[in-house]
This record gives C-alpha cells, sequence and structure tokens, in this order.
C-alpha cells in the first residue's frame, strides 16, 4: 500500500509519466470492436511524441533541449540510455508512415521538437528543421492520413532553461506563444488538429516534484536533486503552462482559425480512482484524487479556476489567476485530449486526513499488472472516467490521445517470434475500446482513439526497459521494425470494407 502521509494535500496522488501495460479480462458486455461499431467519422490513429520518436539529436541545425541534457547524466535513465538515435524516425518517416497506412489507420499524433525549428527558442528559425515536418505533414496527407499535431511534449529547448529557468519562469508564456504562432504559421494550412500540451500534471510533476523527469528538480524528501523545491515549483510551472495554453489558443483563434479551419485542445492525463470502500471519506478521497489530475487543468479551463479543493489544502502555494488571465483560460478549447491507462484505489488516512493510493484491496490488485509499477489493467476504467469529465464539464469534445499497454524488453531473453505474440496488447485495447464504446452509449462525445504507441521507444525515465509499441522494433539491429500480432488485429478491425459511409 503507497500511503502519501507527509505530502501537501494536493500532490498527495503520485505523479505517473509516459506510457505503460498486461493481460485484461473481457468486458462483460457483448461489444464487437470494429470499425463500423463505432460513429461515422471516428477517426483511430497512433501516438508519438519528438524526443521519443526522432532521434537525429544533433543533425540538421537542431538545438539541444532539457531532455537531450537530462538524459546525458548517469543515473537519470535506468538504462542509462538516451534519445540520441531512438527509433530513428527522422531518417525513417516515410517507412513509418507506410506502417500506418498498413494498419489502416486513420490519424497521426506527433510532437513538434521545439527546439529543432528554434535552436535557441526563440528567434532564428531552423529552416531544416521546418522541411523536416512539412515532408511530414505533406506525406501524411499524400496517403490519407490525419496530422494531429502536439506543440509541447515535455522537450523545452536547453537554452530557455539556461537563460530564464524555463517552466518557472512566467516570461515563457509569451516565449512559447511566439513558438505557437510560428507553428500555425508554418503548418496551419494544412495541419487541422492543434494540442497546446501534453500532459502538463506529468511533466510539472516528473520534473519539478520527484525530479525523475528532466529538468530534473526537486527537494528532499520527495526526491534527490541538486535544486529545486517539490512544495512550490509544481504548480508555478503548472500555472505557466495554463497560461501559455491560453495565449496560444487565443492566437489561433483570432489570427488563424477562420482561414485555416482548423480546431486547437489540449490532452490531460489520469488514471481512474475507485474508492476503497463505501464510505463518505473514501468517496471523497476518490474524487479529490480525481480533481487532482484532470480538474488541476480542466477546472481552469472550464471555469476560470482551481478546484476548490485544491484551494482549500493548498492556499498560496496555489497561483491565483489574474481577473484577466481567468477570463483568457476559460473556454480556451475546441476538444479535450484524455491519455488514460490505469486505476487503483483511493482512501483516506484517518490518522492525519492524507490520501492514500493503492492498487490492492483486502489483498487483491485491482486489475492485473504491468511491467510498469504504475498501470494496472482495468477496462472499466476508461467508461468511469469519460462518465466524470461528461458529468462535471457539460460533455465536451473528447480524442482518447493516448492508451495503450506495455511488456517488459526481453530482447535478450527470448526469441523474436515470442516476443512479437502480443496477445495482451490485443486483449487491452479491446477491452479498453468496449469500455470506450460504453461510456459513448452512456453519452460520452468521444471522436477518436490514439493507441501509445506506432513503435516501441524511448520510455522517459524508463528508456529502453519497456515496450509499447504495436510494431517491435530492433534496437540492435538498426532500429528494424516488426509488426507484432497486434498489428494484424488492428489492421482487421479497421478495415474500411463493410463500413456505412467508408
Amino acid at each position: 500500500m503507497f500511503i502519501l502521509t507527509s505530502l501537501p494535500r494536493s500532490i498527495l496522488i503520485p505523479f505517473f509519466f509516459a506510457e505503460t501495460t498486461i493481460l485484461a479480462p473481457a468486458t462483460s458486455d457483448n461489444i464487437t470492436v470494429l470499425r463500423s461499431s463505432f460513429p461515422k467519422g471516428f477517426i483511430f490513429g497512433t501516438a508519438t511524441a519528438a524526443y521519443q520518436y526522432e532521434g537525429a539529436a544533433k543533425e540538421c541545425g537542431k538545438g539541444p533541449s532539457i531532455w537531450d541534457v537530462f538524459t546525458h547524466i548517469p543515473g537519470h535513465i535506468i538504462d542509462n540510455s538516451t534519445g540520441d538515435v531512438a527509433v530513428d524516425q527522422y531518417h525513417r518517416m516515410e517507412e513509418d508512415v507506410w506502417l500506418l497506412k498498413d494498419l489502416n489507420m486513420d490519424a497521426y499524433r506527433f510532437s513538434i521538437a521545439w527546439a529543432r525549428i528554434l535552436p535557441s527558442g526563440r528567434g532564428r528559425v531552423n529552416w531544416p528543421g521546418v522541411m523536416y515536418y512539412n515532408r511530414l505533414i505533406d506525406y501524411l496527407l499524400l496517403q490519407n492520413i490525419v496530422p494531429f499535431v502536439t506543440l509541447y511534449h515535455w522537450d523545452l529547448p536547453e537554452a530557455l532553461e539556461e537563460s530564464i529557468g524555463g517552466w518557472l519562469n512566467s516570461e515563457i508564456v509569451e516565449i512559447y506563444g511566439e513558438f505557437a504562432q510560428l507553428c500555425f504559421q508554418l503548418f496551419g494550412d494544412r495541419v487541422k488538429h492543434w494540442i497546446t500540451f501534453n500532459e502538463i500534471h506529468s511533466f510539472a510533476g516528473g520534473g519539478y516534484f520527484s525530479g525523475k523527469n528532466a529538468p530534473g528538480r526537486c527537494s528532499a524528501p520527495y526526491g534527490n536533486c541538486t535544486q529545486g523545491n517539490s512544495l512550490t515549483e509544481p504548480y508555478i510551472v503548472a500555472h505557466n503552462a495554463l497560461n501559455a495554453h491560453a495565449l496560444a489558443v487565443n492566437i489561433y483563434k483570432t489570427q488563424f482559425q477562420d482561414e485555416q479551419k482548423g480546431l486547437i485542445g489540449i490532452t490531460v492525463d489520469s488514471p481512474w480512482y475507485e474508492p476503497l470502500t463505501d464510505s463518505s471519506q473514501d468517496r471523497e478521497a476518490a474524487q479529490f484524487g480525481i480533481e487532482d489530475f484532470i480538474g488541476w487543468f480542466l477546472d481552469p479551463i472550464f471555469f476560470g479556476d482551481y478546484p476548490a479543493s485544491m484551494r482549500a489544502s493548498l492556499g498560496n502555494r496555489l497561483p491565483h489567476f489574474t481577473a484577466k488571465q481567468s477570463a483568457a483560460i476559460k473556454g480556451s478549447y475546441d476538444f479535450i485530449g484524455l491519455n488514460h491507462y490505469s486505476s487503483e484505489f483511493a482512501t483516506r488516512n484517518d490518522s492525519d486526513g492524507s490520501i492514500v493510493i493503492t492498487p490492492y484491496k483486502n489483498g487483491v490488485l485491482i486489475g492485473p499488472k504491468t511491467s510498469s509499477d504504475w498501470l494496472f489493467v482495468v477496462p472499466s476504467g476508461m467508461r468511469k472516467i469519460l462518465g466524470w469529465i461528461r458529468e462535471r464539464y457539460n460533455n465536451p469534445i473528447i480524442y482518447i490521445t493516448e492508451n495503450g499497454v506495455d511488456e517488459a524488453n526481453s530482447e535478450d531473453l527470448l526469441p523474436l517470434n515470442e516476443q512479437l505474440h502480443d496477445l495482451q496488447r490485443i486483449q487491452y485495447h479491446r477491452d479498453y475500446m468496449q469500455n470506450m464504446l460504453l461510456a459513448m452509449r452512456d453519452g460520452s462525445d468521444v471522436r477518436g482513439y490514439f493507441a501509445w504507441s506506432l513503435l516501441d521507444n524511448f520510455e522517459w525515465d524508463s528508456g529502453y526497459s519497456v515496450r509499447f509499441g504495436i510494431y517491435y522494433v530492433d534496437y540492435k539491429n538498426k532500429q528494424t521494425r516488426y509488426p507484432k500480432s497486434s498489428a494484424s488485429w488492428f489492421q482487421h478491425i479497421l478495415k474500411r470494407r463493410g463500413f456505412v459511409g467508408s
């Protein structure tokens, strides 16, 4: 049982990072997962991130990001690996787009590496970097694959970290706005779906609470870092990122949307929390857990301020929006992206009132454990978390921007054919999709589903120790791609033949 008795009340929920996996039970509802089971126009795709995929860390004028620096410090990554090469998508882009096409996918979610097009974070444009993204976008469209572009997926230019302190400095809001505006100008004639941020919760927590992610700031006893303040910095970072989101949305809506006809939103992440018991205290603990993950970011976007529960527990450590900032952030979305993987139990510690998060109830796991210590397979959590968003925020348009499961990297233990036999991934996606369909029958306005991930890749502080891909990547043999069993499954369920309106 994971007891967080000494943390500040609104950071009692552990911060989870990228993606992770295992065998899931089938749902009791007999729902067939096929393209024809979904409404006309529903989008299927896979999700990726620049640092996890591109490689080419020092090529063609790219500047270093905080992750380029962080991963080269021994001990930060579990296997001491880096994303210098990653899966080398920078040089294999056309091949990977064909893999998408072969899966019958409709869309591809990727991020733009800020330092690839602005090596110093602002100012001089690196045109070879721009050309790469132009090639990627154009090739996706040539193959009838819709680009979903994330502007910020954790890889801040190192120059901004060194010069102004990165996300801790409110100056970053205007600088991010300049970056977003440039991307809209360069790519918005073809990109019609923009995501301002991926998981502010994760990079604020991982980077500034535990120090497990770049830029590696924290304070004792919450992590082992040389600098930082775990009690205050995550909230400052998140506050600046939310204001940056609002600015980017305003720039897009006032300067570009009428002509470019695109949409813009933000991606949040959260597990689902079940009350450990039916007591009012445990129900409140579970509610607080969800508010601390999703409400932290969506309450300002829908209501103009942070959840009252966070205000009460954090006091002045939670920054305040000015009246102008509140007005700017309220309503700053066309859609919401949701990354959901796992569920746990929540309960209240009677001795000190802290929240306890645990995967166990009476010694039994909430669901099968995966290779990652934070991911438990509980498909019903998908339906429940979509219902929570529907009720709290009056049913906004939702895209599931990440969902997936991993297996341990066993390249030295198992023959390749056994590593490709990923039946647990097939069952995971099927069961979570079934619960997504149930949520849609309940009334949730879900428009798309993006699997994490197309390929095995660099999984942040887990390095290459876990594999989330539908395609296997042989890191010891020039990043060669091999289809796993799940690739055949996606090919089958996403066939367009017989789909009304296809």
